[in-house]
């Protein structure tokens, strides 16, 4: 630090020509910075100012030190704001992995919020991404934020949760039960299913596996998908019907109806997550935007 004053102080005078207003400009006495001027002098070996009564002039080799002077306190400054942005967290990467239901609804209005409020951050996304893949993504460092469907049983993870969607059932257009206004589970005993991969771990394969057997039969399930988007393409192609989160209708296809489950009302979480052992700033004002967004009603 004090050849960073002596920098600044030499700065001043060669630019004021003149320590009293060198003084006044730095905002400390004359002497102290006089003293700095030739402490620099004295380590520098050389004679950087020409002093008279009147004013102050650079010799050759102040005029030369000038120009260094200048951008190394230049540079300073830089990385001294730089600094400060990253601890705002402001600067920075994140790649955000998401489940299909994020995919079509939360993660538009989340790029464009994040590009609004954290400008200096360099986002990426992943979306399809299945809870299981998030995770161990996670663990391997390839993205740094998930946002997926529970459980997440890894200890050296933290969930966050967002919210509570409600599960409604993808109907072709041109199916039975595309007139109801609302489903039970029971009205899907031995309805063709379509559902997410089972051997890729599926959040929603458990779910829907679990409510089916909860109301007593087993699920007839005719095609499993690695992809939300393809989940509901087979459900317009007439294969069969599927139950997905609320959101999954922010995706319009045609020949697809929605229709509410209920009795019981069912809902599934969606939590944010993210390793215990990462809390850079920009990552923590990234998790704090995707809670009040997922919060808001379009957020959905």
């Amino acid at each position: 630090m004090d050849s960073l004053r002596q920098l600044r102080s030499f700065v001043a005078v060669a630019e004021e020509k003149h320590f009293g207003r060198a003084a006044e400009r730095l905002h400390i006495a004359q002497p102290p910075l006089s003293q700095q001027v030739r402490r620099l002098e004295a380590e520098l070996g050389v004679e950087l100012l020409v002093r008279t009564t009147r004013r102050v002039d650079l010799t050759p080799a102040g005029a030369a030190y000038l120009q260094r002077a200048r951008a190394i306190l230049a540079a300073v400054d830089d990385a001294a704001h730089e600094a400060r942005r990253a601890a705002a967290g402001v600067v920075g990467h994140l790649t955000i992995g998401c489940v299909g239901s994020v995919t079509y609804s939360l993660l538009p209005a989340l790029a464009r919020r994040l590009s609004e409020d954290l400008p200096g951050v360099d986002v990426s996304f992943r979306g399809e991404m299945l809870a299981a893949p998030q995770v161990e993504a996670l663990r391997e460092g390839a993205i740094d934020l998930a946002l997926l469907r529970p459980p997440v049983t890894d200890g050296s993870l933290v969930a966050t949760p967002l919210r509570r969607d409600r599960l409604v059932v993808a109907v072709p257009e041109d199916h039975p039960l595309a007139a109801r206004r609302r489903l039970r589970v029971a009205d899907l005993a031995g309805v063709d299913l379509i559902v997410h991969a089972s051997d890729r771990r599926s959040a929603m394969y458990d779910v829907v596996r679990g409510l089916c057997r909860d109301a007593g039969f087993e699920p007839t399930v005719r095609h499993e998908v690695g992809e939300t988007s393809t989940l509901v393409t087979l459900v317009a192609g007439g294969l069969g019907v599927a139950v997905v989160p609320e959101p999954v209708q922010a995706l319009p296809l045609s020949g697809v109806v929605y229709v509410p489950l209920t009795r019981p009302t069912t809902r599934v979480d969606l939590v944010a997550a993210h390793r215990a052992d990462r809390d850079e700033p920009h990552l923590r004002a990234a998790l704090d935007i995707v809670r009040r967004l997922a919060a808001e009603p379009h957020g959905r």
